[in-house]
């Protein structure tokens, strides 16, 4: 089994704004990925995807909603993380706001922890709002392409 020695990045966003479908969006990057190695230790790409009930313009979410979903995630981003400060099971990529939804990123080195505590998640449906995810390997950081790329 190969070892790596592993310095964890201090997260570092940029804020990028697009139009997509003439809706605007926004998105929070931890630009600290861009040049973190080494990328296969979190080779799994998990993105959860928030569906937003009550909106203003544009697709944005109400502050009501808002307030949950970051609640939620900063909920998430503790328990995908895990314990451990020096170790975590995942690195936190990004979220991004766009047409009643809210996707957020993790980078994850074990994704059965990850996938159990999700699947728990749903079957108590104990979260505010709906929401539905994936897990995939991506050892190429390939779906943080785009993420990484457009912000400076």
């Amino acid at each position: 089994m190969k070892e790596f020695r592993v310095i964890i990045p201090e997260e570092n966003y940029a804020i990028l704004e697009f139009k997509q479908d003439e809706l605007p969006g926004i998105a929070v990057i931890n630009k600290s990925l861009k040049e973190f190695e080494p990328k296969e230790v979190f080779s799994w790409h998990c993105s959860i995807m928030l569906q937003f009930k009550n909106l203003i313009e544009n697709g944005m979410p109400h502050e009501s909603d808002r307030s949950k979903a970051e609640e939620f995630e900063d909920w998430l981003d503790e328990e995908i993380k895990g314990e451990s400060k020096e170790k975590p099971n995942a690195l936190f990529l990004g979220r991004i706001t766009w047409n009643a939804t809210r996707e957020l990123i993790w980078r994850v080195y074990d994704p059965e922890k990850t996938n159990e505590l999700l699947n728990t998640l749903i079957e108590t449906k104990e979260y505010d709002l709906p929401f539905d995810y994936r897990i995939e390997s991506d050892n190429e950081w390939k779906l943080a392409k785009w993420h990484l790329d457009n912000c400076k």
